[in-house]
């Protein structure tokens, strides 16, 4: 699993390198994501035969908001990074209360999604579901946390 974090983390960091301008950068990131990622989950989510299409007509609606909310987190990273070298503590307040309000809706969206899973599958798939997009969330989490510099006065 986290030779896959790192595949997914070099893609974005690519995709990164050769975007021309910020549109480009989100869409590239998410397009280079979205494919990776769905190749990450259908190793670990089973669905059976029966289960199959109406958990990825689910899983591409989910990812559809979570990459909405992906475009957000970048577009709030980028805010941070134009203003980091001189943030006021208003910027700085600003910055967390977004973050914090995104961090929100992204584990609540996973968790609206694992009701759903489990409704048109059961409790395993939608456990295997909620476990590799929590495991892949929080690896992107842990790489951001790394790469943002703490603010200093």
């Amino acid at each position: 699993m986290k030779k896959y974090i790192l595949i997914i983390a070099v893609s974005f960091m690519t995709s990164l390198a050769f975007a021309q301008s910020y549109t480009e950068e989100v869409d590239l990131i998410q397009a280079a994501f979205g494919m990776a990622k769905k190749d990450i989950v259908s190793a670990f989510v089973q669905p059976s035969s029966s289960q199959s299409e109406a958990f990825w007509k689910l899983y591409d609606e989910y990812e559809i908001t979570r990459k909405a909310l992906g475009k957000e987190r970048i577009a709030l990273l980028e805010q941070f990074a134009q203003q980091y070298a001189n943030m006021t503590s208003e910027q700085a307040d600003d910055f967390t209360t977004k973050a914090l309000a995104l961090q929100k809706r992204t584990d609540k969206l996973i968790a609206t999604y694992y009701k759903k899973v489990r409704h048109i599958s059961d409790g395993l798939v939608a456990t295997q579901f909620y476990q590799v997009e929590s495991y892949i969330l929080t690896g992107i989490r842990i790489e951001l946390m790394e790469g943002l510099p703490f603010v200093q006065k």
